[in-house]
């Protein structure tokens, strides 16, 4: 059995024999800090971790992280030897479809191009050892604007993915591996129910017809009320889902989970998992801020010969990598970074940090900051990782997942 197909159904019987519903936590390895914070709060809680990474994050071209499937592997192996953390540790790829890597929609690749570089992806997540590929073709930017793409393409494309990947890890004598399907976006057209049902029933059908009748998706992503711009579950939707998709022997993974103001009802309806991505990397932004105060303390006291400018610095690299138009709002659409309000420039700034942690002059930056406080007697990593840790905290604690490491078999 695959590993998170493993785990969903221990998490099964243990409910069975507790009466405690759980919910896996999944973060978005948006950084080094974030992959390492994760394995130290999995280890404190003693719970199972899960990695969502896009194709813009990791990929064979490095990603903005600069980690190829292979190194973001031998990365995690690392940084769970370093706590000592023997609980499961998933690895997945998050929104594998063509045109959501930002190049391909950038350049305009065809259809075919852009199908083939996510087949690509796919090969190379398998052979690093990935335990779960998210097929998600619901994206066609040769759609006109305004138009939902035919559910048959979508359910067409999922079935050619999942073959693809199916024929290349049984040539290779791969382990099995797990699969999610669906996404929360309206543009997916699977925010509707009777859509969502057909692309069920179409799924099965296409499987079926390829061959792969015993492969079967354990997540199916549900829209559950939260986005990028809202943060409250929806419970009675997330119900109806969960009972739309359970007689399949699916669960629903919920995405966009950053900030969502009730967590602790994730395991009361039935959601197998949830995402958490871009919350963390404000957690991150936060931290170096907290720490560029103390810096600017110490310079007044004149203990410091060079400032890092950290939070200058950031903003600059974020403006000028234009991928903050990316999440405009549709009346701010054209607008230069300038003519935004103070608070939506924060908030681009915070989450597109993302984009440039990697940078040369970031990467100079944090370590002046870095240096500048270990000369005072601070730990400045501490520093970051806690808070990022603190903000993770909150889904091990919501989710029910303290000490569920004992319980596993």
């Amino acid at each position: 059995m695959a590993k998170t197909e493993n785990l969903l159904e221990q998490i099964a019987r243990i409910e069975s024999e507790t009466g405690i519903p759980r919910t896996i936590f999944a973060a978005c390895p948006n950084s080094v800090s974030v992959v390492r914070a994760a394995f130290r709060a999995a280890k404190r809680n003693n719970a199972p971790i899960y990695f969502a990474a896009t194709l813009n994050q990791i990929d064979c071209d490095g990603g903005y992280t600069g980690l190829t499937p292979a190194e973001f592997v031998r990365l995690a192996r690392i940084e769970a030897e370093a706590v000592n953390f023997t609980g499961p540790a998933i690895i997945a790829i998050d929104h594998g479809g063509p045109w959501l890597k930002d190049k391909q929609s950038i350049e305009r690749w065809s259809a075919e191009d852009a199908m083939e570089g996510v087949k690509k992806s796919f090969e190379a997540a398998v052979e690093a050892g990935y335990d779960l590929i998210h097929v998600d073709p619901t994206v066609d930017i040769y759609v006109p604007k305004g138009e939902i793409i035919d559910i048959r393409v979508v359910v067409g494309r999922t079935v050619e993915l999942i073959a693809h990947v199916e024929r290349f890890r049984r040539a290779k004598g791969l382990p099995a591996i797990s699969y999610e399907v669906g996404t929360e976006e309206v543009h997916g057209g699977l925010a509707d129910e009777t859509t969502f049902d057909r692309f069920l029933t179409g799924l099965k059908e296409g499987l079926a017809k390829a061959g792969l009748a015993d492969v079967w998706p354990c997540f199916i992503v549900g829209k559950v009320g939260t986005d990028l711009h809202t943060a409250t579950f929806d419970p009675a939707v997330a119900r109806a889902l969960t009972a739309r998709v359970r007689p399949y022997g699916s669960y629903i993974k919920g995405h966009y989970t950053d900030g969502v103001s009730n967590p602790e009802q994730y395991p009361l309806c039935g959601m197998g998992a949830a995402n958490v991505g871009p919350e963390f990397t404000m957690s991150e932004y936060d931290a170096l801020a907290e720490l560029e105060v103390r810096e600017r303390e110490m310079d007044r006291e004149g203990r410091v010969a060079q400032l890092s400018h950290i939070t200058d610095v950031l903003k600059r690299l974020v403006c000028e990598s234009n991928r903050w138009r990316k999440w405009l709002h549709g009346e701010e659409v054209g607008r230069e970074f300038d003519a935004l309000t103070p608070e939506r420039q924060m908030w681009l700034v915070k989450t597109g940090c993302r984009y440039i942690w990697q940078s040369p002059e970031a990467l100079v930056a944090r370590q002046t900051l870095y240096a500048n406080l270990r000369r005072a007697g601070y730990d400045p990593e501490e520093v970051v990782l806690g808070r990022i840790e603190r903000d993770m905290d909150k889904y091990f604690h919501a989710f029910n997942l303290i000490n569920l490491n004992d319980l596993l078999r």
